[in-house]
């Protein structure tokens, strides 16, 4: 078995789609932590707020197969894939971490996610694995969240909870 570290989000629907995943995610993987759901501004371009939040599972997939799984989750959350790369989305879950594990592609797939610079990707994983190290730099997620920009004025914690 291995772990595996996501990070969710979505700005269409927001709260129907993060708990329709959070469920599809219990049903396939049993036991999953979630941090907090943070409410945060869109990234890239001009839009409604994301709803974020962060998850760890433990899986007997390899990284290729979970990420297509969680490509199937989003398609069936009515994910359109094609147009704009930063745009309005109803469901996006990226594998952040998978062990230790660094690696480039196919694809999107990158481990660790670059993405990891963006508090709303940060934050949540910072909250439920504080002493995780990074594998690129060995420096752990609260170290990391700590020394990031936004530590000062964390995004706002939204009330719903994926539990």
């Amino acid at each position: 078995m291995s772990t595996a570290w996501l990070s969710l989000g979505s700005n269409l629907d927001a709260e129907v789609h993060l708990l329709a995943a959070a469920d599809a995610l219990r049903a396939r993987f049993g036991a999953v932590v979630f941090s907090p759901v943070y409410r945060t501004p869109a990234v890239g371009f001009d839009g409604p707020d994301f709803l974020n939040a962060a998850a760890v599972l433990q899986t007997e997939l390899d990284p290729f197969a979970l990420n297509d799984w969680l490509h199937a989750l989003e398609d069936a959350q009515g994910r359109t894939r094609g147009g704009e790369r930063f745009s309005s989305r109803t469901l996006d879950i990226d594998i952040v971490f998978y062990d230790d594990l660094v690696l480039k592609g196919p694809g999107n797939l990158e481990l660790p996610r670059p993405e990891l610079r963006h508090a709303f990707v940060l934050k949540p994983l910072a909250d439920i694995a504080p002493g995780y190290r990074v594998p690129t730099s060995g420096d752990t997620l609260a170290g990391l969240w700590a020394a990031h920009p936004e530590a000062a004025t964390p995004p706002a914690v939204d009330r719903l909870s994926l539990g």
